[in-house]
């Protein structure tokens, strides 16, 4: 397996901080304001505990899944993230992994990536769209994911974003111009295992956005996409509806932690919603999405498919959110270590840290499929859950 290889997330963490410039790093690290809901997410995870059985386990453990209507070798799906600078393949290498592994993968509207090439690499994908320049440039990103081969549309509405953080925001260019580059120089040259796949791949890091176009049209840089975005009237609940009107097939809202807004996001003909605070990257002083999980999954039963997004770290942490009602859990900042540590192979090594982290945890709870978890295998502090919006 070589040097490369890592037993857990936290270790592909570690080398990614080693890897990669503090820019670099610090953009994926995200996390608002004073860091309280990107810290939440993974620390309320440690709140739980286990109620291992300790005879009449079973030998095999059945961790197949569906999401939007793709089976899945286990119940993780890559979530989209954007401009993937960490490694030159970006979003190609993590298709790549995906299609490896049996998972799928969300692909974000601010990929480095066009939908096309993604979907090429065989891995179900489903694109992530934001509410950004109104229904018509809308409306086309949508046509072109669905003529590239989209399994599945995610609408993410949860994006607010802060650029205050107590820790300083990394600074990321506009474009890589000569006086850019020259600025980021220092940073890139200390750091030779991040940049020398760049140079061997005879490029620089993309910072275009060209799912955010129509083929063949000038991509816009990152921040031109987010000025947009910033510049867009967020959107109504009719505008919700109708976005779900133009999609036929499966559709997904990111970006829920209330249960007013999951029956919401259920009446309007969503298959599935994903809990989510952005990773912690949204409103800060969200509560973790663990927390508030189980209210969202009881609020709409088995009518919509829920998913968690946010903290997941350990083949543990899948188990505890899917007992807890979540079909499947997204994961972020996760894959991205392991892409920035080793590519596509790096992205295998975390899903495969994760399958046998669910394995292990399935064997010790007793439980021979997904579909036996329930609340009886966690152990929460009193008050450790949130309903919100009830």
């Amino acid at each position: 397996m070589g040097s490369k290889w890592f037993e857990t997330v936290a270790i592909a963490q570690e080398r990614a901080h080693r890897r990669l410039p503090p820019s670099v790093y610090g953009a994926v690290l995200g996390g608002a304001e004073k860091g309280l809901t990107v810290r939440d997410n993974v620390t309320s995870f440690d709140e739980l505990q286990l109620a291992p059985h300790v005879a009449g386990q079973a030998a095999q453990h059945d961790l197949v899944s569906s999401v939007m209507g793709q089976s899945l070798s286990m119940p993780v799906v890559l979530s989209p993230t954007g401009v993937q600078a960490v490694h030159p393949a970006g979003e190609v290498a993590v298709a790549r992994a995906a299609a490896s592994r049996g998972v799928a993968m969300g692909l974000s509207s601010f990929a480095s990536k066009p939908v096309e090439e993604v979907v090429s690499c065989a891995a179900p994908v489903f694109f992530q769209v934001y509410w950004s320049g109104g229904r018509e440039a809308v409306l086309a990103r949508l046509e072109r994911a669905a003529k590239a081969g989209a399994s599945g549309l995610i609408a993410t509405l949860d994006w607010s974003f802060s650029h205050g953080r107590d820790w300083g925001s990394p600074w990321i260019p506009e474009s890589l111009t000569w006086r850019n580059m020259a600025r980021l120089a220092p940073q890139a040259l200390s750091h030779p295992a991040w940049l020398y796949p760049f140079l061997r791949a005879r490029r620089l890091p993309e910072l275009l956005t060209p799912n955010m176009v129509g083929v063949g049209e000038s991509a816009p840089t990152f921040f031109g996409a987010y000025g947009e975005w910033m510049q867009t009237p967020p959107p109504s609940w009719s505008d919700v509806a109708w976005l779900r009107e133009q999609w036929d097939g499966p559709f997904m809202v990111k970006g829920v932690t209330r249960v007013d807004d999951a029956r919401r996001v259920r009446d309007l003909g969503a298959t599935a919603l994903s809990v989510s605070n952005h990773g912690g990257n949204n409103l800060d002083s969200t509560p973790a999405t663990i927390r508030v999980l189980p209210a969202v999954a009881e609020a709409v039963g088995d009518q919509i498919e829920v998913l968690l997004d946010g903290g997941v770290r350990r083949g543990s942490d899948v188990v505890k959110a899917v007992a807890l009602g979540a079909r499947a859990v997204m994961i972020g900042r996760a894959y991205l270590w392991g892409l920035a540590v080793n590519g596509q192979a790096g992205v295998e090594n975390v899903l495969d840290v994760l399958r046998a982290g669910i394995q292990a945890t399935m064997r010790g709870l007793g439980r021979e499929s997904l579909a036996e978890l329930s609340r009886e295998d966690v152990v929460a502090p009193p008050d450790f859950f949130r309903a919100l919006g009830t």
